[in-house]
């Protein structure tokens, strides 16, 4: 996530089920002006299938639960798929259109950011 500051391990194998990580920084914004912190653990993750999912464990945004299964599937013509689903139960204070505007804009920068990084990956391997 472009948003992102920091990311740091904090139990398990990055990429193996199970794993945990803390990620900091502004990709909710906090009423006090303070960084997002969101403890998450990977669910499932098949680098074959280009498909992974986690969930967030805890986190100061109320979004606790959160369950995100990102998968990539070749869409031919240099064209790839970005199939982002997500599980949320409903938050306090918002309305289910908020949160699911949010989301979608934070995963339409995220898919910017893979777009980006798949294109200068296809630059260096030519």
């Amino acid at each position: 996530m472009p948003m992102v500051e920091n990311c740091t391990s904090l139990s398990g194998e990055e990429g193996v089920p199970g794993y945990i990580r803390l990620v900091l920084g502004f990709m909710f914004p906090q009423e006090d002006g303070q960084r997002s912190w969101i403890k998450e653990r990977l669910v499932f993750m098949d680098r074959n299938c280009y498909s992974y999912s986690y969930c967030l464990e805890s986190s100061n945004v109320g979004l606790d639960g959160l369950v995100n299964t990102l998968k990539l599937t070749d869409y031919g013509e240099g064209s790839t798929l970005v199939d982002w689903l997500f599980e949320v139960t409903p938050v306090v204070g918002l309305s289910e259109e908020a949160v699911v505007d949010y989301l979608v804009f934070l995963y339409k920068s995220c898919i910017n950011r893979i777009e980006g990084a798949i294109q200068i990956a296809s630059k260096d391997t030519l």
